[in-house]
């Protein structure tokens, strides 16, 4: 299946990106769904809780990223050892992009809910969502890292 270590690379990259747009559209899905809810009973609250809604698209961001950075290394005659070592490295901001976007949608359509019941609260609730941003940051960065030691 696998013929070359160029072909390897592009399906790792491909991967990467696909999958943490994936995780991004279904964040994206939740929190878009529970922000209509709101915002059918109290359009005023947009401002409040937009922060809320677009917190999972930044998985989609951060893969797009690493298939920029990783598609710079990539090159026709690459071994096949470099071609796996492309697709372990891309790894772990595919699968926390991936991840982290569904679990972010979720925790965060749960926080605008709450906004839509105490509107103060706005400020304090994006600390939960955030916190699941975290573990999307790091794959960003290991995976940055992991790219730039292939040779």
């Amino acid at each position: 299946m696998f013929t070359t270590g160029y072909s390897i690379a592009i399906i790792g990259i491909s991967i990467c990106v696909l999958l943490c747009g994936v995780g991004s559209c279904v964040g994206l899905y939740k929190t878009s769904a529970a922000a209509a809810g709101v915002l059918g009973e109290e359009p005023k609250k947009f401002g409040k809780i937009m922060v809320l809604v677009l917190l999972p698209a930044t998985q989609g961001i951060y893969g797009f990223i690493i298939g920029i950075i990783a598609s710079g290394g990539l090159a026709e005659g690459m071994s096949k050892a470099a071609g796996f070592a492309m697709l372990g490295a891309v790894l772990p901001m595919a699968i926390s992009g991936l991840a982290s976007g569904y679990f972010q949608g979720k925790a965060a359509a749960n926080c605008i809910y709450a906004v839509g019941k105490q509107e103060s609260l706005s400020g304090k609730l994006i600390v939960y969502p955030g916190m699941i941003e975290f573990y999307a940051i790091l794959g960003l960065i290991i995976s940055i890292m992991l790219v730039g030691q292939i040779g």
